[in-house]
Formats: C-alpha cells, sequence, structure tokens
C-alpha cells in the first residue's frame, strides 16, 4: 500500500515547502538588509566627501591635535574608573535581594532615558548647589568636567552588560571554591572574575566608544572651548559652526576609525577568549 502525500509536503521532515512560506523571511532579509545599506551608505558618504590630504590637513591643526589628546585621556581615564564602580553595581543588583533593587536598577537607567543636554545640565544645575558650589569654579567649563561626564556616561553603558554576564554566571564553582576555605572575595576574584573577562572587555569598549561620541552633555556643562575643553564630538560642532563641513567631516572619520577600531578590536578578543574556554 503506498501512503500519499500532500503537495507542497517534505515527506522527510513534515516541514511545508509551498513557496508562500518563504515571505516571511524574504520581508525580514529586505529589511535588515535595508537598514546595513543605509548604515554603509551614511559611512561611504562620509568617506567620499573627503581626502585622505584633507584628513591629515586637518590632524595638522594644534586645537584638533589638542582635542584628540583630551578625547583619549578622558575617555580612557572615565572608562577605567567606570569598570570598578560598574562591576560592583554589577554584583549587587545580581547577587543580592534588598528592597528598592528595581528603583536602584531604574535610577541607573536614567543617563538612558535623559535627553543628552537634560543630562548635561543636571550636572551643570548639581555644581551650583550649596554643597558643590566652592569647587565648581575649578570642575564645571574645565577639562574636570569632560572627565566626569564622561563617567557618568561610561558606567551606564557598562553597568548593562556585567550585570547581563554576572545573571547568566553559574555560582557553584564559586560555593565551591568556598568550602575550600576561600573567602567571598577571593572566591569571586579567583572564579567568577576570569569567567568575566570578554563581558568585561565588551563592556570597556562599549563604554568607551560612547564617551568617544559624547557630545550634549559636554556642551552643556563643559563648553567647546578651544585647547581647554575641546574635544572631538564638540570640535565637529565648532568646524560646522565656522562653515567648514569638510573639516567637520574629517574629524567624524577620525572618531568613526578610532570607535570602529576599539569595537573590534574588542570583538575580536572576546573570540579568541571564547575559543579558549573563557566563558561568562
Amino acid at each position: 500500500m503506498t501512503t500519499s502525500s500532500s503537495p507542497g509536503r517534505d515527506e522527510s521532515s513534515g516541514v511545508s515547502s509551498r513557496p508562500k512560506d518563504w515571505i516571511p523571511y524574504l520581508i525580514v532579509g529586505t529589511l535588515a538588509g535595508a537598514y546595513v545599506i543605509l548604515l554603509l551608505a551614511m559611512v561611504v558618504a562620509l568617506a567620499t566627501y573627503t581626502s585622505p590630504p584633507a584628513i591629515l590637513g586637518v590632524l595638522a591643526r594644534a586645537e584638533i591635535q589638542a582635542s584628540i589628546g583630551l578625547t583619549l585621556v578622558s575617555s580612557t581615564a572615565a572608562t577605567a574608573m567606570a569598570m570598578v564602580f560598574s562591576l560592583a553595581l554589577a554584583i549587587v543588583l545580581s547577587r543580592f535581594e534588598f528592597p528598592g533593587r528595581s528603583l536602584l536598577d531604574a535610577i541607573l537607567d536614567l543617563p538612558h532615558v535623559m535627553p543628552p543636554l537634560v543630562l548635561g545640565l543636571s550636572l551643570l544645575v548639581l555644581f551650583q548647589t550649596m554643597a558643590l558650589r566652592p569647587i565648581a569654579a575649578q570642575v564645571v567649563y574645565q577639562a574636570p568636567a569632560v572627565l566626569l561626564a564622561h563617567f557618568v556616561i561610561a558606567v551606564s553603558y557598562a553597568v548593562p552588560v556585567l550585570r547581563s554576564a554576572l545573571h547568566q554566571c553559574d555560582v557553584r564553582p564559586e560555593r565551591f571554591a568556598l568550602t575550600l576555605g576561600c573567602s567571598r572575595a577571593s572566591a569571586f576574584w579567583l572564579v567568577t572574575v576570569p569567567r568575566l573577562r570578554a563581558a568585561m572587555v565588551t563592556a570597556a569598549a562599549l563604554a568607551w566608544a560612547r564617551c568617544v561620541g559624547t557630545f550634549g552633555p559636554l556642551l552643556v556643562f563643559a563648553g567647546a572651548m578651544r585647547h581647554r575643553t575641546e574635544v572631538l564630538a564638540t570640535s565637529i560642532y565648532l568646524e560646522l559652526n565656522v562653515g567648514d563641513l569638510e573639516s567637520a567631516v574629517a574629524v567624524s572619520m577620525v572618531l568613526i576609525t578610532l570607535s570602529v577600531c576599539v569595537l573590534t578590536g574588542s570583538r575580536l578578543l572576546g573570540l579568541r577568549q571564547r575559543r579558549q574556554g573563557v566563558r561568562p
């Protein structure tokens, strides 16, 4: 006796292979491809608007060199400090149950939901309070303002990555280390931290790249003064203000190149660590 099979159905898998079943995949692929093409077109438009000699000419200017230096120093220092605070906050949020934990989580998301200009304005007004007014002149519209704004941004981006990694991290090896005589701090440092390396690299790279591109808070809280508080993001703003679009594009390409290099390097390092068996 032969078993009849319905048309358009794969007998071996029972999965329908009718042409209309590919329509959702076609729609999804088209939407995804369209957005990727848009991003690539934006970068290509910037790259083709300028030229290597123009970029080198902009980089030779003293004020641009100063802005690059301040950008790199402030972003790196802010990211280093943020990783310490972010790891502590991630531990609190993932390992402890306490009243108000959801509120704390929501507070940490404030830099994401606040408009960038409002974030900068909040920092500016904070230093007008009675407690901080005595040191306002040494911070506001000075280099420390750049560092503080970068720090707030870096923590807001690093915490979610580390918190997610800790949630996925099995606590049983850490508890086993406690039975062998390790203190809680030693067990976390020796057992859990090595498994968080990939997540820590990702968090640091994301925070650093976001610091490099921060503009709104810096403009309000630190200003955009040449050789004092100017960073790459505000350099673009200053060049546009004087109508020099080509220089603004050249600085933008430098900023994009820095961010892409750091993010690519962090992903390659994370991939190598996963291949070596170091997993969060």
